[in-house]
């Protein structure tokens, strides 16, 4: 593991996991020159061991370890930090490597060869909306569901649903629109990013992570919860439906 001396703690922290010397070197000199702190690690070991000394809020994590499968180490960070922003870095082109990767807790990717610019680009465009001040605004109440915007909270018969930062973000915008069709288009423009060069599978993969997080928080209740209902429109995108009040 190859550390820089103390960091400034004014810049982010990136912790970049990749055994090539040529790409973590590049990388490692990129990112110091575009005013981030970047910490380079060679094994997974070392990167679930690093993530833990210091508060990083990038992870750039290739698959290939020589120690253990990337997508282990991106779940355990993806449980010990959550708001954790985890960019795979990836020779794999297939597209069930690459859903698998944004299963396993990843935000976005980066197929190799990639250039620093595409890169840098990708980072300022996730990094704009995952620190963004959210402007106050009422919680949107959806069935037993609460859906604080100003906090980044959602809370399930009043216990918090612990979700990922993009599912939340996918969250917020069908909660604002809620009852209206919105397109696959307009949520990968407004979760993601209007100039989003990869695959919309990415949508498709956090919005079943979504779903499955919110019924895991119904089950967990032990009562009969009222959630919002996510429907699929086939050909167009997904619109969220409020559960009808019991009656009196």
């Amino acid at each position: 593991m190859r550390t820089p001396a103390a960091p400034d703690r004014s810049r982010l922290r990136v912790l970049v996991v990749e055994d090539d010397d040529t790409i973590g070197r590049h990388l490692e000199t990129g990112l110091r020159g575009h005013d981030y702190a970047p910490t380079w690690c060679r094994t997974g070991a070392g990167a679930l061991t690093e993530a833990g000394r210091a508060p990083y809020e990038v992870l750039l994590l290739d698959l290939g370890l020589p120690d253990m499968d990337g997508l282990d180490v991106a779940r355990q960070l993806r449980a010990r930090l959550p708001d954790l922003l985890i960019v795979v870095l990836t020779a794999r082109t297939d597209d069930i490597d690459i859903i698998a990767g944004l299963d396993a807790g990843a935000d976005d990717y980066l197929v190799k060869p990639f250039s620093l610019t595409v890169l840098l680009a990708r980072l300022r465009a996730h990094l704009r909306r995952h620190v963004a001040a959210v402007p106050a605004r009422e919680p949107v109440r959806l069935g037993d569901l609460v859906v604080d915007l100003a906090a980044r909270r959602c809370a399930l018969l009043g216990v918090d649903v612990p979700l990922r930062a993009k599912e939340f973000d996918l969250l917020a915008v069908l909660a604002e629109r809620v009852g209206e069709a919105v397109s696959r288009e307009t949520l990968m423009a407004e979760v993601w990013d209007e100039n989003w060069f990869g695959s919309t599978k990415t949508l498709d993969v956090t919005l079943a992570g979504l779903r499955r997080r919110l019924t895991e928080a119904a089950r967990a209740e032990g009562r009969q919860a009222r959630l919002p209902r996510i429907t699929t429109l086939r050909g167009h995108g997904y619109r969220m439906e409020r559960q009808p009040d019991p009656p009196d």
